[in-house]
């Protein structure tokens, strides 16, 4: 399905003004997973949404990418109503094993630790773009515009201004609120002069599709290495999805060797619990970075995602961070205009901000420091780190207490989540 015919608006000249003086209440700039989730979560609010984004074609579909849908996404997307879409199309996980290196004891997570029928899931980028695309295509409060361009913001006290150019003209909306969700590079959030803090980690992604000889068993690996972690993930078809993290020139030249020879190098480092693999499509690389914005909103503007934050793939994190920032948004405009509340003010997207920027910061902090802590042959710290995996496979407070911060189930819980 192409993006384009989503669009509800006929031509650009296109009449967009109500008596109030607003064209939308909510603009969203960024019609990838996370705003389109934003918006499917805004289906019921009465609200006049506006989403815009400017790839017709996604490049992350084109690219192959897969994520570890943890569990309290999958919860928020049965609140919306899209889950059994999604579901049909994506691969569950029971079992997770993590172990580091040659260390013989290996903590294994399963359904019994949280009394759950599923641990996780694994999907690809499409098997969750495309079933949100239908769904706000046949929302009527929402209107779709693709491709269209922002071409510049401006946010006053009661209202913000959006320019976009869509089939070579530029009109001009007025919204009460502006939702940057165009990533980690966010022109809205530059725009706005939103500084962030983080770095870029020595190390790179390798990504890539393969099939193994003997089946998955629905099983999802965490092997830590001294070059950095390494993650198999289960997808449907007996495929896995494996995220392979390593110093930048290691990562490069495994991605310069042919087919063949990168084959023996993974083989070697993913075991031969499945028997052979078939390395099938491409490899991408992509450099890992840790990074959240000063703030998230200011008046009139609201950061969600990877606009406000990106953190290490280890652990499959940032997706689902940005699933629980749209869930969490939708929550408190929903109860500010159901109150009668201005949904662009401060005051009530400092809400949002309160919730989300502690919740993501505890987990950004999570994640590097297991990289660093397990990236890492210094010897006390090996041994302080062997110790700890020791006391979770024996502790199972501990195990189940990390197991629940990992999927989610830590931390305020949107009410999207909670059912009806």
């Amino acid at each position: 399905m192409a993006q384009a015919q989503l669009s509800k608006i006929s031509s650009p000249s296109q009449s967009l003004t109500d008596k109030r003086g607003y064209d939308y209440d909510l603009v969203i700039v960024g019609g990838g997973i996370i705003g389109l989730t934003l918006a499917a979560a805004l289906n019921d609010s009465g609200l006049s949404i506006l989403l815009i984004e400017a790839r017709v074609q996604s490049a992350s579909v084109l690219k192959g990418q897969a994520y570890a849908i943890h569990m309290l996404s999958a919860l928020i997307y049965q609140g919306i109503g899209i889950w059994d879409k999604i579901l049909p199309q994506i691969e569950t996980y029971n079992r997770v094993r993590l172990s580091d290196a040659d260390y013989s004891s290996v903590v294994e997570f399963n359904t019994s630790d949280i009394g759950s029928k599923d641990l996780g899931y694994v999907a690809e980028h499409q098997a969750l773009l495309y079933p949100l695309q239908e769904f706000v295509k046949y929302s009527s409060n929402i209107t779709y515009l693709c491709p269209a361009e922002v071409i510049s913001t401006e946010y006053l006290e009661d209202v913000a201004t959006v320019e976009v150019k869509i089939a070579g003209e530029i009109c001009k909306i007025r919204s009460h609120l502006i939702v940057a969700a165009d990533g980690g590079k966010s022109r809205i959030r530059q725009a706005a002069g939103i500084k962030t803090r983080g770095w870029k980690y020595w190390q790179s992604c390798i990504v890539a599709f393969v099939k193994p000889e003997k089946s998955h068993n629905n099983t999802a690996y965490e092997k830590f290495q001294s070059s950095g972690p390494f993650a198999v993930l289960p997808l449907p078809g007996n495929r896995c999805r494996i995220v392979w993290t390593a110093p930048h020139e290691e990562a490069k030249a495994l991605c310069d060797l042919d087919d063949k020879q990168f084959l023996e190098q993974l083989q070697k480092r993913f075991g031969n619990q499945m028997g052979e693999l078939e390395l099938l499509g491409d490899r991408f690389i992509f450099q890992v970075q840790l990074m959240q914005s000063d703030r998230y909103v200011l008046n009139r503007l609201a950061l969600i995602g990877d606009a406000a934050h990106k953190c290490h793939p280890v652990g499959g994190q940032g997706l689902n961070l940005g699933i629980r920032d749209a869930a969490a948004l939708a929550q408190v405009i929903k109860e500010a205009h159901s109150a009668g509340k201005d949904i662009g003010n401060i005051k009530v997207l400092k809400k949002y901000e309160r919730w989300r920027k502690r919740e993501n910061l505890a987990i950004l902090g999570f994640t590097d420091l297991l990289d660093r802590v397990f990236s890492n042959k210094f010897l006390p710290v090996v041994i302080a780190r062997r110790f700890g995996l020791w006391v979770m496979q024996r502790v199972p407070f501990i195990k189940i207490f990390n197991l629940k911060l990992m999927i989610g189930l830590k931390g305020k819980t949107p009410e999207l989540a909670k059912g009806k």
